[in-house]
């Protein structure tokens, strides 16, 4: 965790000069709007302004929740592996996007309560599975510590592969319930107003859902302003791995793109950590469930995509690798008021 004071702000001289990059291009100013911001931003993490994304990577942490036995999710705790596995055969829907759009996928078993055999599965477990947070503390404080320190690790690894963008992905059975319970205590508000259906609750599903998280947030009484013990008491190890993420693409410079509510989740536990994190985070899309828009405002963020995305895997994510895509072929190749003979536009 002591990485974590090597994170500096963004390199000015680069945002500059990218701002003055896009302001040369041949097109009214700031007309490709958030994704002109998003280049911009890039190239401060990096401290280039001739921003690259070429060789990107989807970390997909996986992990079990001990709440499953309170009846809050429709599937048992097994899902957890059948998908890990599935993704470390290249066929989940992670898979297909990231094929798509020349993107890698590391699957990382960081607390799965089965083992795997496949050589694909990055081995990072922290426990087999958390505990029930219903009766107790998820986790000890030091595994909270070691998983988000196995995150930051990974990031590291990633950067030394030459990795230009991270996109966060989680597998978890339960993990909306475990996000809830972090947003009711981060958000200081009552389970109602940010738990959802998760994959699929029928109205009393919903109500028992809310019930647990009322319960354990009452018994373990976690700390707002201890976002490891909010991490550690209510929340799950694919949380507490994404976080560490995040924390890594800043102490490292590497953009790290949010996924949908529980990435918002962990993004916002590492904004808790360290501030200047929230600079390093790309946006993608604001999931369906009731917190997803809230956790995102709460960090200070706001989506590109609106379109009731809540797959998981890091879907939501990795979709933002084509606009980015896009915005960068302008940034690149695109006529200049120079080449147009034409008096560049000023701001008003």
């Amino acid at each position: 965790m002591k990485r974590t004071e090597r994170i500096l702000p963004l390199d000015e001289n680069a945002v500059r000069q990218a701002q003055e990059h896009w302001n040369g291009i041949g097109k009214p100013m700031h007309s490709l709007g958030a994704l002109e911001d998003y280049i911009i931003k890039i190239a401060g993490i990096t401290g280039d302004p001739d921003v690259k994304i070429n060789k990107r990577c989807a970390v997909v942490f996986c992990a079990d929740n001990g709440v499953v036995c309170e009846g809050v999710t429709q599937t048992d705790s097994s899902v957890t592996m059948t998908v890990a596995e599935a993704i470390s055969a290249g066929t989940s829907s992670i898979n297909r996007l990231a094929q798509t759009f020349n993107a890698d996928v590391i699957p990382v078993d960081i607390g799965m309560n089965t083992d795997s055999d496949s050589k694909k599965i990055l081995k990072r477990k922290l426990a087999y599975g958390t505990a029930n947070i219903a009766a107790g503390s998820a986790m000890t404080r030091e595994q909270a510590v070691s998983a988000i320190s196995a995150g930051m690790d990974i990031a590291g690894e990633c950067a030394e592969k030459g990795c230009d963008i991270l996109v966060t992905g989680e597998m978890g059975i339960g993990n909306t319930t475990t996000s809830s319970a972090i947003a009711s205590v981060l958000l200081n508000t009552s389970p109602e107003n940010v738990t959802g259906r998760g994959a699929g609750l029928d109205d009393t599903g919903l109500k028992r859902k809310i019930d647990v998280i009322k319960r354990a947030v009452s018994i373990s009484e976690p700390d707002a302003n201890d976002p490891i013990d909010v991490l550690s008491k209510v929340g799950g190890f694919d949380i507490a791995g994404m976080t560490g993420l995040f924390l890594g693409g800043a102490v490292y410079r590497i953009p790290v793109v949010i996924d949908g509510f529980i990435s918002a989740i962990a993004a916002a536990l590492a904004v808790k950590i360290n501030p200047l994190v929230r600079d390093f985070m790309l946006c993608s899309h604001v999931s369906a469930e009731p917190a997803g828009i809230k956790i995102l405002h709460h960090i200070g963020l706001n989506p590109l995509i609106t379109a009731g995305l809540c797959l998981g895997e890091g879907t939501g994510a990795i979709m933002l690798l084509p606009l980015l895509d896009g915005a960068l072929s302008v940034y690149h190749s695109a006529h200049s008021f120079k080449d147009l003979n034409m008096k560049q536009y000023e701001e008003y």
